[in-house]
């Protein structure tokens, strides 16, 4: 990262997240100033309230663009672009946009982010390794069995830890302005290979299940989960995971330098959260 840390301030949206909470504790780690926005924090963030973004936005000089639940979800592109635009016209020197592999709905966000702010750094991301650790693969899994409404494709799942490290150098760092990573893993593994190897890290007997959506949709919701928010997963699911995102891209390594992180490696990282 940079060495001058101590004029860096970054606003970190989606900072209590899977990705956020892991670049807010490299920055801190580093150093750097940072801002989580939270609708429950101070100032108080609010995607749907652009009357919080000044407040939120004041002072920082780097941000990173993480909505919640998704870009490709109906209205987001247009949020994170009216906030991009507020950004720069804040002052802020360098963005990240956490961004969608294969998603159209997400490079059209893309597009729109960069015409209000086009230094923007693009991290377009596979779907995470820490889905069956941290999200919502991990409650069917605990249960024996990853139900999914789509084939047994193969998949280049990428480390958070990859993309949060990405992120501190992109927010921190020159040399990253206006690129666009595409963040994998080093293979492609197919999802039952992966929950193979979840139950060998863990010593659990798992298996993955390809399920109609509507069956899908009921577990998600059994589990908690709006219905409205399963079902987008549902289309989301179906959209990117149907091949076009099995060839592994070199992401990682332009940014850092070195290889991926493995699933295998990755799992035995994680294995406890099966145990």
């Amino acid at each position: 990262m940079n060495e001058n840390t101590s004029t860096e301030h970054i606003l970190l949206t989606g900072g209590t997240g899977m990705t956020g909470r892991r670049v807010h504790a490299l920055l801190s780690e580093a150093g750097v100033r940072t801002r989580v926005a939270s609708r429950s924090g101070e100032p108080r963030f609010d995607w749907h309230d652009t009357s919080t973004w000044d407040a939120a936005l004041d002072g920082a000089t780097g941000v990173y663009l993480c909505y919640h639940p998704d870009l490709a979800f109906p209205g987001a592109a247009g949020t994170v672009a009216a906030f991009a635009e507020r950004a720069a016209r804040a002052g802020v020197r360098r963005m990240a946009l956490l961004s969608g592999r294969g998603e159209k709905g997400a490079r059209d966000a893309e597009d729109m982010v960069r015409a209000a702010f086009p230094g923007t750094t693009v991290l377009r991301c596979s779907v995470f390794a820490q889905d069956f650790s941290e999200s919502f693969f991990l409650p069917p899994l605990l249960g024996g069995a990853l139900p999914l409404p789509v084939p047994d494709v193969p998949e280049p799942f990428v480390d958070l830890d990859d993309v949060a490290l990405v992120a501190a150098r992109s927010l921190t760092g020159d040399g990253h302005g206006g690129a666009t990573y595409e963040l994998t893993g080093p293979e492609a593994v197919t999802f039952a290979e992966a929950v193979r190897v979840v139950g060998e890290v863990s010593g659990r007997d798992v298996r993955f299940l390809e399920v109609p959506p509507e069956e899908f949709v009921a577990a998600m919701a059994a589990a908690g989960a709006p219905e409205e928010l399963a079902h987008g997963l549902v289309g989301l699911l179906e959209e990117i995971l149907d091949g076009r995102n099995a060839e592994p891209a070199d992401g990682v390594e332009r940014a850092l330098g070195r290889p991926a992180t493995p699933f295998a490696d990755y799992a035995r990282k994680a294995a406890d959260a099966w145990r």
